[in-house]
């Protein structure tokens, strides 16, 4: 049941009404239904794989709960009889164990995600260093839930979080299997934290027409984006990359530039069809998109893409590692080799190559994903490094760097960096990406693809050229409104009710007519579904 079709639409309309017929205390009961049922349909029987999850990271929070509140009963009832040096240990005898509750539970958690997601990655490279030895491992057909990657990042970030005290350690099993569950953001995320959406989720929310009517607005603006955009741009992108020996030159990185649209409004479309499937039920989901293509840096356009894996990395790995003790070691130690300066940055710029490793990875199991993690982390860490001569640059040049077209420059600059990227997580293999890349190289400059029309030998005729680039000045223009700080549903609302419907019904009707259907075409299909 994906989240383009009809099937979907009465699920979550059935999921609304029965929701807000239930007693105002209980509607989080119809919400856990709903998600279970809904993961049921989807991967059925591995409905067991995320109830186990779910279960040990809730023990987890309870254990850890209980060695605190352990320890701080100890400290009270001893108060007068205990030197500070021993409510020093028991401290840190609690937080010792603690922490090997927590590396427990994240490793028992993980183990899933490690074992049906990239056992088989792992036994291709060991068996790669075996050889020699005459030892094989043999490779599995692990059927994979869906949204693993993203509930198991949840897991690790709440029995943290409880660990860090930054929240409460859920007391009601059911209620906290809704939270690991919920259906709109279980597909593709957003990956979210406790402190921000678990009290939505538990208490009942009355029902609210603007607020309805803003998710159904944000549920039919991720259809056309995902329907009339992501799936008409498929089409190119998958003509040039499954035959990726006959295009060279221009045609090449014209069809990377095609796909970073179609993951941007594939991706996005499915954020706003999740968070207007639960805006219409009183939720809040964190936003994962904000205008990223208007970014002027890698830097800034991973602030912007996926926000809330980049908020996950920092806050649970990037933090951690940077100022951990041996970081700080290594720091000292690397600035009497390498200087103040390079010395000084060294350790974190070894932490962000950590974090843009693991992205790559956790976006697939192959060296395609780990390489196109690398081609983000170097960039960034290049651009840190160089900020210096580059302001240096901009003074001698005398560049205004609010300049309209030094901001442009920098935009498109960022978007053609992101784009030769998009390479790796596209094509069939590294080979494979690596291959065209020295393919786009080969009469670069070769315009006669437009000239002669042979746009059209990818798949979409004129009129289907001409609607595509319709829709992406449509989104262009949209993208910039919100960054300018217009907000359109509420613009739309102050409209007379006869002009909201036009509206409406138009939009309707642009998906109806012009979304990509067809027999032997997955519309349904989701890029971010595999990860």
């Amino acid at each position: 049941m994906a989240f383009v079709t009809l099937a979907f639409m009465l699920f979550v309309a059935a999921t609304a009404a029965c929701y807000f017929l239930f007693p105002l205390k209980h509607r989080w009961i119809v919400l856990l239904v709903a998600s279970y049922i809904f993961f049921w349909i989807n991967s059925q029987w591995l409905v067991v794989v995320i109830f186990a999850a779910t279960l040990i990271t809730f023990l987890i929070g309870r254990w850890i709960t209980a060695i605190n509140e352990k320890s701080k009963k100890q400290l009270q009832e001893r108060a007068e009889d205990l030197t500070p040096q021993r409510r020093k240990a028991i401290k840190a005898a609690a937080k010792k164990k603690s922490r090997a509750v927590l590396v427990l539970g994240i490793v028992l958690v993980l183990s899933f995600l490690l074992v049906l997601k990239y056992y088989n990655f792992f036994a291709d490279v060991s068996n790669g260093l075996l050889k020699y030895l005459g030892v094989t491992l043999p490779h599995y057909s692990f059927l994979m839930p869906i949204g693993i990657s993203f509930y198991t990042l949840q897991a690790i970030a709440y029995m943290t979080d409880v660990y860090r005290n930054k929240c409460t350690a859920d007391t009601n099993l059911f209620k906290f299997m809704l939270f690991m569950s919920f259906f709109p953001q279980i597909v593709q995320g957003p990956i979210a934290r406790h402190g921000q959406l678990a009290h939505q989720l538990y208490e009942g929310h009355r029902f609210d027409y603007e607020r309805a009517t803003f998710g159904a607005q944000l549920f039919l603006w991720g259809m056309m984006k995902k329907l009339i955009i992501a799936d008409r741009i498929a089409v190119a992108v998958n003509t040039v990359f499954d035959n990726y020996q006959q295009y060279t030159g221009l045609m090449v990185f014209f069809a990377a530039a095609c796909y970073g649209i179609q993951v941007y409004t594939d991706f996005s479309g499915g954020m706003d069809i999740a968070r207007g499937a639960a805006q219409i039920m009183g939720i809040d989901l964190e936003l994962n998109f904000r205008q990223p293509y208007s970014s002027r840096s890698i830097e800034e356009f991973w602030r912007r893409w996926h926000i809330t894996l980049g908020a996950w990395m920092r806050e649970y790995i990037f933090y951690p590692l940077s100022l951990s003790k041996g970081f700080g070691k290594m720091s000292k130690s690397a600035r009497k080799i390498f200087g103040q300066f390079f010395g000084k940055r060294l350790p974190a710029f070894l932490a962000m190559f950590i974090v843009y490793f693991l992205v790559g990875i956790w976006h697939g199991p192959a060296w395609k994903y780990i390489a196109y993690g690398v081609w983000n982390g170097m960039f960034i860490v290049t651009g840190i490094l160089l900020a210096e001569t580059y302001d240096k640059t901009r003074a001698v040049l005398r560049i205004d760097d609010n300049a309209f077209g030094w901001r442009l420059f920098q935009m498109l600059r960022t978007f053609v960096i992101v784009s030769l990227g998009r390479f790796f997580p596209r094509a069939e293999s590294l080979t494979v990406a690596l291959r065209m890349f020295q393919n786009m190289t080969v009469d670069f400059f070769d315009l006669s693809f437009i000239v002669d029309g042979r746009l059209q030998d990818l798949g979409l005729d004129t009129a289907n050229w001409i609607l595509l680039a319709v829709a992406v000045v449509v989104l262009l223009v949209v993208d910039q409104m919100h960054e300018r700080g217009v907000e359109i549903r509420k613009s739309i609302a102050r409209q007379h009710v006869i002009f909201r419907w036009i509206v409406y019904y138009a939009a309707i009707l642009l998906v109806l007519i012009f979304g990509i259907y067809g027999p032997g075409y997955d519309s349904a299909s989701f890029i971010y579904e595999q990860f």
